[in-house]
C-alpha cells in the first residue's frame, strides 16, 4: 500500500511535521496534506505565518493541524520540535518534511563567510537537524518517510549561486545515501529539485542589487508550476517509491543535460554567463 493514495485514506503516513509550513512550498505540502486526511504539524520561524496556514487547513480541510515555532537552524528547537510533535497530535510522527530555506546569491568573492554561514545553517544544518532527530523514532517504529526540499541548484551549478547551489547539493546528497541506507528499515526518502516555483524565497532572501528584482518576477510570474502542483507530485512520487521529483520540463533538461555530458555543461554555463552577467549591467 502506498503512502498515501487520492482514492484512501493515508494509513501509515497520515502524522506529519512540516519546517517553513508558513508559506511557498511547505504551506502547500501542507494544505494538500490535510486533503489526504493527514494531521500536520506546521512548523515555522515565524509562528503567525505557521498559524496562517493552520487557519487555511481548517477552513478548507477536514484534516487536523497544529502550528509551532521552530527555528531550525537550532539544533536544540528541532529536538524539541519532534518531541512536542508527537504529542499535539496524539501520535508518533510518520512523515517529516524539511522545506525551510532560504535563497542567497552573488559572486564568490563578494558573498561575505557570514552569508555563506546563514545560507548553510537554513538550507543544509537545517535538514540535517530534521533528519536527525526524525530518523531514530522512525527506525524505533518500524517505518516512516522523508521528504528533503532540494533544488534544481543542487546540479545545474549556476554561477553568482555558489552557497546556494553548495547547500542544495549536500541535501540532494544527504537524500540519495539516506535513501539506500534506510530502505532495510522501511523508510523512504523523496528529494525535490525544482526550479522556479511562485515562493517568497526571493523576497526573503539575498540576492544582489541588479538581480533581486529580476529574479522575483521570474519566480512569481514566469514559473511552468505552482506550488500545489509541486507539492501533489512529490505526495505521489513518495507513494510510487521514487526518490527524485524533478516536476519541470527545465529542470528535468538540465538533468538530462549535467548526466548526458557534466564536462560540456560545465563548459556551456562558462560560456553563456559572460552574456548573462552583461545583460544585467
Amino acid at each position: 500500500m502506498g503512502i498515501f493514495s487520492k482514492k484512501k485514506k493515508p494509513t501509515h503516513h497520515a502524522y506529519a511535521v512540516v519546517t517553513g509550513a508558513g508559506s511557498g512550498i511547505g504551506r502547500s505540502f501542507a494544505l494538500e496534506l490535510a486533503k489526504r486526511g493527514g494531521t500536520i504539524v506546521c512548523a515555522d520561524i515565524n509562528l503567525a505565518a505557521a498559524e496562517e496556514t493552520v487557519s487555511l487547513i481548517t477552513s478548507q480541510t477536514s484534516g487536523k493541524a497544529f502550528a509551532v515555532q521552530c527555528d531550525v537552524t537550532d539544533k536544540e528547537q528541532v529536538k524539541k520540535l519532534s518531541e512536542q510533535a508527537e504529542k499535539l497530535m496524539n501520535h508518533s510522527v510518520t512523515l517529516v518534511i524539511n522545506n525551510a530555506g532560504v535563497g542567497l546569491g552573488g559572486k564568490f568573492d563578494e558573498v561575505s563567510l557570514e552569508d555563506w554561514q546563514w545560507c548553510v545553517n537554513i538550507n543544509l544544518w537545517g535538514v540535517i537537524y530534521g533528519c536527525h532527530y526524525f530518523v531514530p523514532k522512525f527506525k524505533q517504529q518500524g517505518y516512516g518517510a522523508i521528504i528533503n526540499v532540494a533544488s534544481a541548484a543542487g546540479y545545474t551549478a549556476a554561477p553568482e549561486m555558489t552557497a546556494y547551489n553548495v547547500t542544495k547539493s549536500s541535501v540532494l546528497a544527504l537524500s540519495e545515501t539516506l535513501s539506500a541506507e534506510l530502505r532495510k528499515d522501511k523508510i523512504s526518502v523523496n528529494v525535490l529539485c525544482p526550479t522556479l516555483v511562485p515562493t517568497n524565497i526571493m523576497k526573503n532572501g539575498r540576492l544582489p542589487k541588479q538581480y533581486a528584482g529580476v529574479a522575483d518576477d521570474l519566480l512569481m510570474n514566469h514559473a511552468f508550476t505552482t506550488s500545489e502542483k509541486v507539492a501533489q507530485k512529490t505526495l505521489d512520487n513518495l507513494d510510487a517509491g521514487k526518490l527524485y521529483t524533478i516536476p519541470q520540463p527545465d529542470a528535468k533538461l538540465f538533468w538530462l543535460m549535467k548526466r548526458a555530458s557534466p564536462s560540456l555543461y560545465t563548459k556551456m554555463l562558462g560560456i553563456g554567463y559572460p552574456v548573462f552577467n552583461r545583460y544585467f549591467k
